[in-house]
């Protein structure tokens, strides 16, 4: 690894394994990555300063543990507009949920301070024996894949850890006393942004679809910031054959040469592919005789756990990737089935809830987006679809056109719900819609009642062998606290319905 170019006392200083004692580190933002990085450079001799903000009781609290240790604090949005005038900055560390356009961060770019994201001083910090890197982004599936991932190489028998967008920061997976043997990333396209230097054994774009425009500034840009991932990679990078962004991404990455190109497909894999064929994943890409045979890895049995009518299509081609993964990294076939088999969905993502005489409850609230709830609806053969939320300017055309004749109903929550029953009526004039009366929903009760009453809508729609579907397609800040909260009470009111519980 080479010395980058001087610039600065960050700059300046060589890596992996970069020394940060006597930096002066201004972090911004104070949420899990933020203390992470303040709490990981302060016990290595950095001083740090952190700005937030934000200034509750709570968040107070958390940074009096860190301020007995020395980190100084400023909470406030006074603090967030410029660069601190009392004091020199020599790196500023930002949190993903800062948006590129921030004054203070405009401000320290102009001033020529290195802006670098938690993952960039991870990766410089830590050692140059420490773990390998397999990086996971894409605008849906990633915490299925890293998830899966994680699974698979714990059966192999390796130290590793889901970290990133999801479970550990990764500066704390990174400098772990106890030394992981591999990484297993989920990436943002905001903690992404302010990447530079990735170097991943392996990494994946997993799918491209509108999404955080406003924060990137547009398609182009969120597009680029999810190649990112692609930056360095040592072994291979994953892509979708039929989403050609991410070739496109593939082909445009600066890679260490012989880095190889894998496609993943739902039908049968060409060379250097990963696919199925009858009912098996098998793998075309990390086997010596790939040009005459594939390895098989799993069964669509090994992931019939995963969905009250097996796996769908989305979850499938999630497997394929962190599959793709684990064999770049060398894992052998059989870890790949048992860690697939041992695999459970997370709270909220496709979670199968009951089967109540004969219908099946799936709450993926997290299906926050088209592209999500798209993949999220294909994966039954009949939906009662509970939908509604806040779109962000989404077109929804597309994904009730693609859809439609799975449906057997419509809930819709929502303050606004246009843009949903004018989709329905252009695309799905004849399915049974249910529009849930907004109320009053600034307390736990009137959100209780809301959703309680989307529920019994969509039992009313329902027959044995459908499935009650929550799959929002929409953000849940409009009526809820955050889609945690949306799945939950959609999870309670489950659970009180009457009838025969399966």
């Amino acid at each position: 690894m080479s010395i980058p170019a001087p610039g600065g006392p960050a700059l300046e200083r060589s890596w992996p394994g970069l020394d940060v004692s006597g930096l002066r580190i201004l972090v911004t933002g104070f949420g899990v990555s933020g203390y992470a990085i303040a709490d990981q450079t302060l016990q290595r001799g950095a001083q740090v300063l952190v700005v937030e903000g934000a200034d509750t009781p709570q968040l107070r609290e958390r940074a009096r543990i860190l301020e007995v240790l020395g980190v100084e604090f400023r909470l406030g949005t006074v603090h967030t507009l410029e660069l601190p005038q009392d004091r020199e900055i020599d790196l500023v560390v930002t949190s993903p949920g800062w948006r590129p356009d921030q004054p203070l961060l405009v401000a320290a770019q102009a001033a020529g301070i290195p802006v670098w994201s938690e993952i960039e001083l991870a990766r410089r910090m830590q050692a140059a024996d420490g773990p390998a890197w397999l990086g996971i982004t894409g605008t849906n599936g990633k915490t299925t894949t890293v998830t899966m991932l994680e699974s698979i190489l714990v059966q192999a028998g390796l130290r590793a850890v889901a970290c990133g967008n999801v479970g550990l920061p990764v500066i704390e997976a990174a400098l772990d006393p106890e030394g992981f043997d591999v990484l297993a990333l989920e990436l943002s396209s905001f903690q992404l942004h302010w990447t530079e230097h990735l170097d991943c054994e392996a990494a994946v774009v997993l799918n491209v679809s509108a999404d955080h425009l406003d924060w990137h500034g547009g398609a182009a840009a969120y597009a680029a910031a999810k190649g990112r991932i692609f930056e360095g990679v040592r072994t291979a990078c994953v892509y979708s054959v039929a989403d050609p962004v991410t070739r496109e991404l593939v082909e445009e990455a600066d890679v260490v040469e012989g880095a190889r190109a894998v496609g993943l497909t739902l039908g049968p894999p060409g060379l250097s592919e990963l696919g199925l064929i009858d009912g098996v994943l098998v793998d075309r890409a990390f086997l010596a005789e790939r040009r005459s045979a594939a390895a098989e890895l799993a069964t669509l049995e090994d992931l019939a756990h995963l969905g009250p009518q097996g796996a769908g299509p989305h979850l499938v081609l999630d497997a394929l990737a962190a599959a793709a993964l684990a064999r770049a990294h060398g894992v052998e076939p059989a870890a790949i089935r048992d860690g697939l088999r041992a695999y459970r969905m997370g709270s909220h993502r496709a979670q199968h809830l009951a089967t109540i005489d004969g219908i099946d409850y799936v709450d993926d609230t997290k299906a926050t987006n088209p592209a999500a709830a798209a993949a999220s609806l294909r994966s039954a053969e009949r939906v009662v679809w509970v939908a509604g939320g806040d779109v962000k300017g989404a077109d929804l055309d597309p994904l009730i056109a693609a859809v439609h004749d799975r449906l057997a109903g419509v809930v819709l929550l929502g303050l606004d719900a246009g843009p949903f029953t004018t989709a329905l009526s252009r695309h799905a004039p004849e399915i049974p819609l249910r529009r849930i009366d907004p109320g009053d929903t600034g307390d736990d009760a009137g959100r209780s009642r809301l959703m309680e009453d989307a529920v019994r809508a969509a039992r009313s729609l329902a027959a044995a062998g459908d499935v009650v579907l929550l799959a929002p397609a929409a953000a849940s800040i409009d009526q809820f606290r955050d889609y945690a909260e949306r799945g939950d009470l959609f999870a309670a009111a489950v659970s009180r319905l009457p009838g025969e519980h399966a």
